[in-house]
């Protein structure tokens, strides 16, 4: 079947209100911008936030807090979850485990981000090299 911009289905458009156009129309005279006022008349702007001359509500809250835009999120992995993985054959203990090793088994979310290995209090005989980028004091040792 071919297709041609003849045979495509029609789009039905609503037409645009046309306002100021006569009684009959239902949107004569004021254009449904009710009676008199300042928003009845022509260039009126209102103020986001306006509350009529009463202190604005985020004038009248206390400020709580500070964010920070340029924290770093690093991701935290223990040397006892590599451990466990490598006992349950998830994990090979012959190459070097790096980041994607880390990221195809679930340990961190994303390759990219920053991961820092951590030791725990387990006491591991292994000797086997993880490469991150930080490392805790106990764990530099698998660096």
């Amino acid at each position: 079947m071919s297709l041609s911009l003849e045979n495509l289905p029609k789009i039905k458009r609503n037409s645009k209100i046309r306002v100021g156009r006569g009684i009959g129309s239902s949107k004569g005279k004021t254009s449904g911008r009710g009676v008199k006022g300042q928003k009845a008349r022509t260039g009126h702007h209102s103020v986001k936030g306006f509350e009529g001359g009463q202190t604005p509500i985020h004038m009248r809250l206390p400020k709580r807090g500070f964010v920070n835009n340029l924290k770093k999120e690093i991701e935290v992995v223990n040397i006892r979850d590599v451990v466990n993985f490598i006992e349950s054959k998830k994990l090979e203990i012959t190459a070097e485990i790096n980041k994607e090793k880390l990221e195809s088994i679930g340990l961190i979310k994303n390759k990219k981000s920053i991961v820092k290995l951590i030791m725990g209090k387990t006491k591991i005989d292994s000797n086997f090299k993880v490469l991150v980028d930080k490392y805790s004091k106990n764990a530099k040792r698998f660096s």
